[in-house]
């Protein structure tokens, strides 16, 4: 029995070390400017929007557009901007500093590049 507990105190430990670690793509958290770049000339290019980053989640930090979305521990970022009924999705990759990507909406598309503020 005593082989049996001390199984179960250290598979306890893992896991409560586990929940308590915070997520590594905490280190994409803060201020982001993102600009945005379209592939068509009919489209607007050029736009900066800026977003949040708290814990892995992405929130905007503009009453204009709504951003959401999620980063992933190696970089990988998903986001959803909205501004009335106009709605883009992105994806793409951040590191420490800066981070790249494509996006694409209803009648256009493009990149997006974001520098950490």
């Amino acid at each position: 029995m005593g082989h049996i507990c001390k199984a179960t105190l250290a598979a306890s430990l893992l896991a409560a070390l586990a929940i308590s670690t915070p997520s590594s793509a905490a280190t994409f958290d803060g201020d982001w400017n993102v600009q945005i770049n379209s592939s068509n000339a009919a489209c607007p290019s050029g736009t900066s929007v800026s977003i949040g980053i708290n814990n892995g989640q992405v929130a905007s930090n503009n009453a204009v557009v709504t951003a959401s979305g999620n980063v992933a521990a190696a970089g990988a970022i998903r986001v959803t901007l909205s501004s009335g009924i106009k709605r883009a999705v992105g994806s793409g990759t951040l590191n420490g500093t800066s981070g790249s990507g494509t996006w694409r909406a209803a009648l256009c598309s493009g990149t997006w590049t974001a520098q950490r503020n």
